[in-house]
């Protein structure tokens, strides 16, 4: 069965991390995408060199793409570009706002010259309004939209540990397109779409702004809950932590008697419901420490399991390589193929390969033949 988006030409001129991601999406989904990339590449191919001399980012959002090198200071170029994209069905782009104007494919033009062309730009804060100049990266973004301000201890903020806000802009750039599809099988009218990082991160942070807005201003705690207990990391005899969630008493008189051992405890009034353990949450957390602190890791998860207690390990990128619950799928570089984690959906009876990671301009003269470029 041909893919969703077989036969439709994709042309991104990008990099870094969020147009990638949108663009990585719209491969995996069957579409012919065309990286533009300048004579030194992408900066994220330089990122690092750990995946057999690859990129990690570069290795991960960059599958099953044509590359062809282009310098659009050069009118040849600019000319191939142009037949590019008269022929294709969407043009992704994350430079700086205003910079593929200054190049000649302001959008506007496009949207006239191509009405059934659909045009995406992705960015840190969009393409107007007072930071729109600015120049955005992740960790910026995290800082700036208010998500450190819920991440890490309550001693100070922390980032979080992917690139969040460069993937969230990616998804929502990917999730327009999709939709532009649809209204463009109804209408055949193209759509200018712009996406931006801000935006995407500001929209997660919905919750927190409403709860401040309503007088309750989040607090950073950690991996622990403000009104839950317990709710949190505890420590094992041989090391590892384990973060547990009681959600209600029932469960918490289940981990009681079944995991701690401690009838006693399970009937005390003073912890009989949440309202009192939250009330005596270094009580509450000191018992569930102490016997926590008494077994090893394989002995407790087991007894949390048979118990029905919602537990996971907090495992690192070691423990997760092994987690049996890991799906992967074998991509190919240019140095070798890479085993990475699956992409999340899984689509029943079908079981779809994934395109080649591409060398830099691997298929430029290729697709400047397709083109009609010297």
């Amino acid at each position: 069965m041909p893919l969703p988006l077989s036969g439709l030409l994709v042309v991104s001129l990008e990099q870094a991390v969020a147009a990638p991601t949108c663009t990585c999406r719209l491969a995996d989904a069957g579409a012919r995408v065309i990286k533009i990339e300048r004579p030194e590449g992408d900066f994220a191919r330089g990122y690092d060199d750990l995946v057999h001399g690859e990129s990690a980012y570069f290795v991960w959002l960059n599958r099953g793409k044509e590359s062809i090198v282009l310098d659009l200071a050069k009118a040849g170029d600019k000319a191939l570009l142009e037949r590019m994209i008269a022929k294709a069905d969407v043009f992704v782009q994350n430079l700086k706002p205003g910079a593929v104007a200054k190049l000649g494919f302001g959008i506007a033009r496009l949207r006239r010259d191509y009405p059934k062309l659909i045009v995406c730009s992705v960015s840190g804060y969009g393409e107007s309004g007072p930071y729109a100049a600015r120049k955005a990266y992740d960790l910026l973004i995290q800082a700036e939209a208010g998500l450190a301000s819920v991440t890490g201890s309550a001693a100070e903020p922390a980032r979080v540990g992917v690139s969040v806000c460069d993937i969230a802009a990616g998804m929502d750039a990917y999730e327009a397109i999709l939709e532009a599809l649809i209204a463009r099988g109804k209408s055949g009218q193209g759509a200018e779409l712009s996406v931006s990082m801000f935006d995407a991160m500001a929209d997660w942070m919905t919750v927190p702004l409403l709860q401040h807005e309503g007088g309750k201003t989040p607090q950073r705690l950690g991996l622990a809950h403000p009104s839950i207990a317990p709710y949190g990391v505890f420590k094992t005899r041989d090391g590892a932590d384990i973060l547990i969630s009681i959600q209600s008493d029932r469960e918490w008189r289940a981990l009681a008697e079944k995991v701690l051992g401690d009838a006693k405890l399970a009937a005390d009034p003073a912890f009989a419901t949440n309202v009192e353990r939250v009330k005596r949450r270094a009580q509450t957390d000191g018992k569930v420490a102490s016997a926590f602190g008494a077994m090893d890791v394989t002995a407790l998860m087991d007894k949390l399991d048979k118990a029905d207690i919602a537990f996971g390990r907090v495992n690192d990128a070691a423990l997760l390589a092994k987690h049996p619950h890991l799906r992967r799928v074998s991509v190919d570089t240019p140095s070798g193929p890479v085993h990475m984690p699956a992409p999340a959906a899984q689509h029943a009876g079908e079981k779809r390969r994934y395109g080649a990671v591409p060398s830099l301009g691997q298929h430029t003269e290729k697709i400047r033949t397709e083109f009609g470029g010297s």
